[in-house]
This record gives structure tokens, C-alpha cells and sequence, in this order.
């Protein structure tokens, strides 16, 4: 049974659209399985296609100029209207100037194109296809997801019931998916001992052809102690001089190899939220990792790591990737909220016109308390609700013209 990435439907709606489709995510995460279902969807509705895959010998001579790879559509296509299938764009070097000239050139075709971890893909390839093209962003399979596809699909459309009526399998789905992340070919695996061959294997791959070919890193040593480094500090203030000490890297080299991992998709950036924009660049990021399974291989946690003290910082990694694409469908940004006195508050969602603050539970609640942390953000800002999220309690409670809502992880997850 193959599991059902909900962006499926987006990537599908999309295929009418004349702007490219460009797929990007990391190593593993699942786009080309989403590619090869849009390609059945459209050999099934009778559509033309081809497919290249650019980590084959034998497609990669079709890109060595423009007209190559014209010729090769107009050998497939001929004069009639087609879809494109290339995967792994990012080993075509200047591939955004690449594709700006085929797709000026105003052909009968759709591109649909995909490309893990590559500053190429990243940078260069947004500035030059400006105006042609749409980004989907996939990251590893979401909880709400994975707990689909391990009911077998009986229970999509009131998955928040099940939550709620069968509480006992919810956690063991919660501390699982805190364990193991998300992976698809961790979770298809049965097996602890599987699941860790196939993130170990996730891992070599993503430092040797990510981090070393791709991107050059010559000291791919100490980018892995810096990773393992934030691994073990998810979600608290990076000290970029103590990374450069532990490392022997310098500051600078620090600063690079995160903004590598960002650009990988292994680490997401959690700016704090401040009025004054100069100071909120400033101040100290925090990182999440896009994966829980991934983040616990680096430390030695994997499959055991719900265990830990740490614990309640995981769950905070998974809450920060339900606001994320909650964010991202709703063009909200997510940061993070301290004080000099030491008032802190984990999230705030910048909704445009509105805040949001959102402080992060683990431990079980047995009745609605809010810090004086929020308390004191809710006074200074004056949000029209917040947000408390546990894993499984439920209650609202007002603070002056403030709603605080305890919100479980279980909603928050059918919600995003």
C-alpha cells in the first residue's frame, strides 16, 4: 500500500497551468514517487508525455545545450501539445537559465520538474524562472499522514475522531513518528533494524552527494558535528561561536554550512519576532529539523529518543512543522518571541494583520494554566487569541480580550 501525500492534490490541480511545475524537497522525501503518479495521471487522461531522469546516462545527453533537449520533445511531441517529466534538474548546471530559454521559446508543453538539495536549484533557478514557474515544497510524510496511512485510509476525512476516540493508539502514533519521523521508506519499513538501515543509508547519501558533491563542503567532518551539534540544541538560541569552537571551523564557515543544511532542506530557520526589523535580524535564530527520524540518527536516538529528557523539545519540533505548512498555505511567517528579562514565548505565527503566540506543552495537562511568559506577550501585543498545544488536552479560557485555546496536537495536526 503506498502512502498518500496530501499535496498530491496541488500538484495535480497544476498540471493545467502553463508555468512550470518545480518540485523540490529533500533527499528521499518522496518527489519522484509524486512525479511518477502525475505521469499515470496523465498517460491515463490521455496526455503525451516523456521522462528524463538526469541521474541516467542516457538522458543526460539531452541536456548538454537547449536545442538537444528541443529536439528530443519535437522528436516525441512532434507539433502537439505534451508533458515534460524531468527529474533530478539540479544535476544540470545553470539549470534556471536552462530552462528560462526552452520555456521562452513558448512550446506546446508543460514542464514538471523535481530537484533535492542544490543551491543551483535554490537560488539561481528562482531568480531566473521569476514569473514561470510554481514551487511545491515537499517535506518528509507529515504525521497526519503517516497515521492515514497506518489506519489504512478508513478514517481520512474524520481522522480528528479517530484521535479522540482511540486515544491509546494516537500516542503510540505520536511517540512512533517522534521516534522514527517521516520518512517514506522508513515507514514502509516493518522493522526497527530496517528502518535504521534505510536512515543511515538517507544520511551517508545526503553528506557524500549533497553536502560534498554538490555543494564542495571539504571539511564534511566537521559539518557533521555541526548538525549533530544543533541536533542535540533543537529549538534553543544558536551560539554560532560555540558551533565555531566545538567545530574548528570559524564563525563565518558556520554561518555558510547552516545556510547549506537550510538549503538542503534538513534545517529550518525560526527568526524572533520583534516590532523593530533590524533587531529581529540580529538576534539569534533557532533551528528545527525537517525530520524527526533524522535528527534523532545523528545522535544515536533513533527509535528512542521519545525516551529522553528531550523529549519535550521534539514535540516542539513536530508542532513548529504543523505551523510551518499551516503558515505556508496561508502565507503567515513563524517566529519565535524573548525578552531581556528572560520572557519567552516558543512561537508566533505573523498572520499579516493579526498575531498568533503559541507555547508548546509535552507534559499532559489536567487543567488550563498559561505561563507569564505568554501572559506577558498577550499583554505587550494584545493577540485576539493564543494558542496552547499539548498532545491531548482541550479547554478556552479568556485573558481580557484574549482567547487561549488548548489546542491538542491531534486537531492542530487535522487543521494544518
Amino acid at each position: 500500500m503506498k502512502i498518500h501525500r496530501i499535496i498530491l492534490d496541488q500538484l495535480s490541480a497544476h498540471l493545467s497551468r502553463k508555468e512550470i511545475t518545480l518540485i523540490t524537497g529533500p533527499r528521499q522525501a518522496g518527489k519522484t514517487t509524486l512525479m511518477k503518479e502525475l505521469v499515470g495521471e496523465t498517460t491515463r487522461s490521455g496526455g503525451r508525455i516523456l521522462f528524463l531522469d538526469l541521474d541516467f546516462e542516457q538522458d543526460k545527453r539531452h541536456f548538454e545545450s537547449q536545442n538537444s533537449l528541443i529536439d528530443r520533445i519535437r522528436l516525441e511531441f512532434g507539433d502537439e501539445k505534451g508533458t515534460v517529466f524531468i527529474d533530478e534538474i539540479q544535476r544540470k548546471k545553470d539549470a534556471g537559465i536552462f530552462l528560462k530559454g526552452i520555456y521562452d521559446r513558448n512550446l506546446p508543453v508543460k514542464f514538471v520538474v523535481t530537484g533535492s538539495g542544490s543551491l543551483e536549484l535554490q537560488e539561481k533557478i528562482h531568480e531566473s524562472l521569476l514569473g514561470r514557474k510554481r514551487i511545491f515544497e515537499i517535506l518528509p510524510v507529515s504525521f497526519f499522514e503517516s497515521a492515514d496511512y497506518q489506519t489504512e485510509y478508513r478514517y481520512t476525512t474524520k481522522m480528528d475522531e479517530f484521535f479522540r476516540l482511540e486515544p491509546e493508539r494516537y500516542r503510540r502514533m505520536l511517540e512512533e513518528y517522534m521516534n522514527y519521523g517521516g520518512y517514506p521508506n522508513v515507514l514502509l519499513e516493518a522493522t526497527h533494524q530496517e528502518r535504521l538501515n534505510v536512515i543511515n543509508e538517507i544520511t551517508s547519501t545526503y553528506i557524500s552527494r549533497d553536502i560534498v558533491s554538490l555543494l564542495g563542503v571539504d571539511q564534511p567532518d566537521a559539518f557533521t558535528r555541526m548538525i549533530r551539534f544543533l541536533a542535540a540544541h533543537t529549538g534553543r538560541l544558536t551560539d554560532f561561536a560555540e558551533i565555531a569552537k566545538m567545530t574548528g571551523l570559524s564563525v563565518p564557515t558556520v554561518k555558510k554550512y547552516i545556510w547549506y543544511a537550510e538549503k538542503t532542506f534538513v534545517l529550518k530557520v525560526v527568526t524572533p519576532y520583534h516590532t523593530n526589523k533590524v533587531k529581529e535580524i540580529t538576534k539569534s535564530p533557532v533551528y528545527y529539523f525537517t525530520d524527526m527520524g533524522f535528527r534523532n540518527f545523528l545522535l544515536g536516538e533513533f527509535g528512542s529518543a521519545s525516551r529522553l529528557s528531550d523529549a519535550g523539545f521534539l514535540f516542539q519540533n513536530m508542532v513548529f512543522l504543523e505551523l510551518w505548512r499551516l503558515g505556508s498555505l496561508n502565507s503567515w511567517s513563524v517566529h519565535y518571541w524573548r525578552t531581556t528579562d528572560g520572557a519567552e514565548v516558543d512561537f508566533v505565527l505573523d498572520r499579516k494583520n493579526s498575531l498568533l503566540p503559541v507555547e508548546v506543552k509535552y507534559s499532559s495537562l489536567t487543567a488550563p494554566a498559561i505561563t507569564r511568559s505568554l501572559r506577558s506577550f498577550i499583554e505587550k501585543y494584545h493577540p485576539a487569541e493564543a494558542w496552547v498545544v499539548s498532545p491531548d488536552y482541550r479547554h478556552d479560557l479568556m485573558i481580557k480580550d484574549c482567547r487561549v485555546k488548548f489546542v491538542s496536537y491531534a486537531d492542530l495536526v487535522c487543521s494544518s
